[in-house]
């Protein structure tokens, strides 16, 4: 197996808490309002064309054209997205920063996330000051995993694949860069990250 030399972090789940419920279960009073609103209007196919570019007041728009008796619930989406981050992910948090403190890995970050949102993110989380880069999908108007998006980060950085290992919390990104020749790990816990990581890489996690 080729030296691992650069790591590669999702933000979103495996980072940082981010869960649309936190808002929705304020506004519904049962949770199965809670998922029949998620998985029928502000659905997950409908924010990740936010998270590849579309603007916030594009898809707001679109959403309330389309079913306008969920006016001011749609709105509430973005109105309230700030909500949606519930902290810090400490236990993976502190798996980073051994990293970061590590001369030999680069530390960079490779996230879905809308351009207009994410700066909320970074204000937030001081953490993500840490990385030597981080490459977010609404900047670059394409998303995982699609290869193009991994493309731009092993160029823009001169990463190796086979040297790059790469943490998300999504089964279909992981596969998308073992594709590529990326080593990846699904992470599920920062344990079992903290477990994965051994086969990996000696006297760091």
């Amino acid at each position: 197996m080729p030296q691992i030399k650069n790591i590669i972090f999702d933000l979103g789940g495996v980072l940082i808490g981010w869960d649309p419920k936190a808002v929705f279960r304020t506004i519904f009073e049962t949770e199965e309002e809670v998922d029949w609103f998620l998985n029928n209007i502000c659905t997950f196919d409908w924010n990740e064309k936010q998270d590849a570019g579309r603007t916030l007041k594009e898809a707001t728009e679109t959403l309330v054209e389309k079913f306008p008796e969920h006016k001011n619930n749609i709105e509430a989406f973005y109105g309230r997205w700030d909500e949606m981050l519930t902290g810090a992910i400490q236990g993976t948090v502190d798996i980073l920063k051994k990293f970061v403190g590590d001369p030999r890995y680069k530390v960079l970050a490779l996230t879905n996330w809308s351009a207009e949102t994410f700066p909320i993110a970074q204000a937030r989380y001081e953490f993500l000051q840490w990385f030597e880069g981080i490459v977010v999908s609404g900047i670059e108007m394409c998303k995982k995993p699609e290869s193009k998006f991994y493309n731009i980060l092993l160029d823009r950085y001169s990463l190796t694949p086979e040297e790059c290992l790469f943490i998300d919390d999504n089964k279909r990104n992981c596969e998308a860069a073992e594709k590529l020749g990326i080593n990846a790990i699904q992470f599920s816990t920062p344990a079992q990250l903290t477990s994965e990581l051994s086969h990996y890489i000696d006297g760091n996690s």
